[in-house]
């Protein structure tokens, strides 16, 4: 091992996947919601965080728009 590296030799790239990088956030869910996620990650055998973060992928994916009631 060198005790000294030129990074210019060693032709350092950008990360392709630097763009699908997840950031780690704090979010209040209904634990409801979560038992549902869970129910669908034991079906599935994909994680639940895992399985939200694909819906809500594909909510951004297809622009889908909120409809909210109030009553």
């Amino acid at each position: 091992m060198l005790d000294n590296y030129d990074i210019e030799k060693l032709n350092p790239r950008k990360n392709p996947y630097a763009k699908k990088l997840k950031k780690q956030i704090t979010i209040n869910i209904d634990s409801s919601i979560i038992d549902y996620f869970k129910e669908q990650a034991q079906a599935t055998g994909i994680p639940y965080q895992t399985l939200i973060n694909l819906y809500l992928t594909d909510c951004v994916e297809h622009k889908k728009k909120l409809n909210i009631t109030w009553t």
